[in-house]
């Protein structure tokens, strides 16, 4: 699954998400690039945010809770409660309901989120389980980390490495194509594992409680596109050095046998995020502490642009282009023959 391209967002999406009339508790609505809704609800703010997983069959569920819960920690909250839609293609695979529901509960526990609703059913006009999650968490006077808030001078940390997500699915949907590149079932089994690291909501909490200025989950588009959207709302220029960038040896050997570029490949498991440079060295002295992989791999500078510095070479990205991942890409390339 892919995203529309920006300017099919603008004319189709966005004008038809601006109420008619002026609602005084929305703080943030829909916003290209901030992952999360800000409503005030009494005396604090509500952060919300809907996900949804379709390009995974293996472990859906579990993968769809964490990736929802991962936007609202990037906003330097803890998820609290979240909703799920769950659709398969005929009545007779609610076994497979049982199954999703399972991991999905089982990743709610990890993180401490509590499920409160939803809702579940079938339809012929799939092929594959649907499964959309709704996070949401209370603000609890907590300061909220937007996109927007890139500043000239601030250190860009990445945390986790690229291409992982991307890599464990394909590790577990594509492994008759991966055979026949070459893959050993070793390196299947060592690329499935990835999918544990996917999320974020610790190491996001402790980034938050650091200083940072801003923070987006690596999802769709992946580094690449990730930070071209800081840079976008920010209004700022991103220097990202990619050999700088937390590196693991069977994301580079996926990407090798499939042809794809790990800074452009979905990676839930993956952070970009800016602080001010006196706040990076104890950022990641906290994060190592953790146990989480973390790296400073770059600057921002004036502009409005991405420079990425790879072996030698420079590229300059100027546009956004959400509708382009490589896992998209590799779906095309080998289950829509």
């Amino acid at each position: 699954m892919s995203k529309f391209p920006y300017e099919i967002l603008q004319e189709c999406v966005y004008p038809y998400t601006k109420p008619k009339h002026e609602d005084p508790s929305v703080i943030l609505g829909a916003t290209f690039g901030e992952d999360v809704a800000l409503t005030m609800v009494g005396n604090d703010l509500l952060l919300s945010h809907v996900d949804p997983i379709v390009g995974a069959v293996s472990g859906i569920g579990w993968l769809a809770m964490h990736v929802a819960s991962n936007d609202i920690a990037c906003s330097g909250i803890r998820p609290r409660w979240a909703q799920i839609l769950l659709l398969v293609p005929t009545k007779e695979d609610y076994p497979l309901v049982k199954e999703i529901m399972a991991d999905a509960a089982k990743a709610a526990a990890e993180i401490q989120v509590t499920i409160v609703g939803g809702h579940t059913g079938y339809s012929s006009g799939i092929s594959r389980p649907v499964v959309a999650v709704t996070a949401m968490a209370p603000a609890m006077n907590r300061r909220v980390v937007g996109t927007n808030g890139a500043r000239p001078g601030d250190h860009i940390i990445i945390t986790g490495g690229s291409g992982i997500e991307g890599t464990s699915i394909l590790a577990t949907d594509f492994r008759e194509e991966g055979q026949f590149l070459g893959l050993t079932h070793e390196e299947f089994d060592e690329a499935a594992k990835l999918a544990e690291e996917v999320s974020v909501v610790e190491e996001a909490l402790i980034i938050a409680d650091h200083g940072a200025t801003s923070m987006h989950d690596v999802t769709r588009g992946g580094i690449l596109e990730t930070s071209m959207e800081i840079s976008r709302l920010s209004e700022v220029a991103l220097e990202i050095h990619a050999d700088m960038v937390p590196s693991r040896p069977i994301v580079n050997r996926f990407a090798e046998a499939f042809s794809f570029d790990p800074m452009k490949m979905i990676s839930s498991g993956s952070l970009v995020c800016t602080l001010p440079p006196e706040n990076t060295k104890k950022t990641l002295e906290a994060l190592k502490k953790a146990g989480t992989h973390a790296a400073h791999v770059g600057m921002v500078t004036e502009g409005k642009s991405i420079s990425i510095f790879r072996k030698g070479e420079t590229y300059t990205e100027t546009e956004l282009h959400c509708e382009e991942d490589e896992l998209a890409r590799m779906w095309a390339i080998h289950k829509e023959l």
